[in-house]
């Protein structure tokens, strides 16, 4: 699968501190370790409603990532996945009388345009679930050779054959590494109660009969009519489950640890947390060094939902006329990790502050002095667990600080800097 096209990133003089990250498994600021090599996994879409303000904040967020990254000279490897089948994807299908594949194909060539259009970085990998099934296929039928994969009897007149991991079998391998064996709620921290209780809510099936644990994720789902499958060798007809595929996919591209796994925060548990215990499971490696998450957006306090139709989408600010830097300035106005309330005055302030950017940076001369200053202030902030508010704050002081001169060697360096470190390009 495609990726979006990415303008050229403009070259800034100097490096940027070391970056700090919060750790979500370890609930601390952490300094990835990169060796000049770093990679990432960012969770894509299910391509039936892109591109909301929830998904567009969580990959300019860790866009931000790539950028401090590359800026401090690594060699960055960054994958992201499209969920192109899925229950939500095909219930949507459903109820509007579409095809799916040609819903999965007109959300995600939006979700392209919506990305290029806020300035994101393309991943060197966009994979989609369905061309990544025969992978998949290989990954579970491993799991269940290993014995920590189970075939579920049917029930209620669905078929036999569904297969789930056992988090138990898997909890009992020992570590071929370092880093010790897999527990469950290692990564997100999570209680049991809290735990069942987002199963249920977030794609599981804790009540499902036949289940060797209520908290047993799905791998591979046996077809039933009606629904797309393709053919799972010893599995039998059927199509992946949700957790398995991005860890196939990771594991495929990225080195085993890779370095972030990052996302929204609602995919820390199940997601993240069941990816990263098939692939334990499967070669006894963790699948992530580090699990880096966003924080939520509502709209006007409230929580932004599909069932209270309150989504706000970048495709349709932008054909109503908005800036695209508009929209990203934004979100940078928030910090990646708090949950935050997109509303009116959020926008018609960052347009405010684009607007006198722009003038400032265009129309005024700077000097190298003064450039390199703020220069110096925005790596900070970025450096600082990626505080995109503060590196805003930093440009608005400088503003307020400049003094008219003749002299102009620093105004392009700094207009470079804003594309290649914040993704605004003046």
């Amino acid at each position: 699968m495609r990726a979006w096209s990415t303008a050229p990133i403009p070259r800034v003089a100097g490096r940027p501190p070391r970056l700090t990250l919060w750790d979500t498994a370890q609930q601390r600021l952490v300094e990835p370790e990169t060796n000049g090599k770093a990679s990432l996994y960012v969770c894509g879409i299910t391509p039936y409603d892109a591109t909301h303000m929830g998904h567009a904040a969580t990959y300019v967020a860790f866009d931000l990532l790539v950028r401090q990254w590359r800026d401090a000279g690594h060699d960055v490897t960054y994958v992201q996945n499209v969920t192109d089948v899925d229950d939500p994807l095909l219930e949507r299908a459903n109820a509007t009388g579409a095809d799916w594949r040609e819903l999965a194909r007109e959300q995600t060539d939006l979700f392209r345009e919506d990305m290029e259009a806020l300035n994101v970085v393309a991943p060197q990998h966009y994979v989609g679930a369905v061309e990544s099934v025969p992978l998949i296929v290989e990954g579970v039928e491993h799991l269940v050779a290993e014995g920590v994969a189970y075939t579920v009897p049917g029930h209620d007149g669905e078929p036999d054959g569904d297969v789930y991991f056992d988090i138990e079998a898997a909890q009992r391998i020992q570590p071929h590494t370092e880093a010790g064996a897999w527990v469950l709620g290692q990564v997100s921290g999570y209680s049991r109660e809290d735990m069942l209780r987002l199963s249920a809510e977030r794609g599981g099936d804790p009540e499902r009969p036949g289940k060797r644990g209520p908290l047993d994720p799905l791998l591979w789902r046996v077809a039933r009519p009606g629904e797309p499958a393709w053919d799972g060798a010893s599995l039998g007809e059927g199509r992946p489950g949700w957790h398995i595929e991005c860890c196939v996919i990771a594991r495929r591209l990225l080195p085993a640890p890779f370095t972030v796994q990052a996302g929204g925060s609602d995919l820390t548990f199940p997601h993240h947390e069941m990816s990263a215990a098939h692939a334990y499971a499967a070669d006894g490696v963790p699948l992530a060094r580090h699990y880096a998450h966003a924080a939520m957006v509502g709209l006007d306090g409230e929580k932004m939902s599909k069932s209270r139709g309150n989504l706000v989408f970048v495709s349709v600010l932008r054909r109503e006329g908005t800036d695209p830097a508009a929209i990203r300035l934004a979100l940078l106005s928030q910090r990646y990790r708090e949950d935050w309330f997109w509303s009116d005055d959020v926008l018609a302030a960052a347009k405010t502050r684009l607007a006198r950017w722009r003038e400032a940076f265009t129309g005024t001369a700077w000097t190298a002095a003064e450039a390199e200053r703020l220069i110096a202030e925005i790596r900070a902030a970025l450096a600082n667990d990626l505080d995109a508010p503060a590196a805003l704050v930093a440009v608005d002081a400088a503003l307020t600080r400049h003094v008219p001169t003749q002299q102009d060697e620093g105004s392009q360096g700094i207009r470079d800097a804003l594309d290649a470190l914040l993704g605004i390009r003046l």
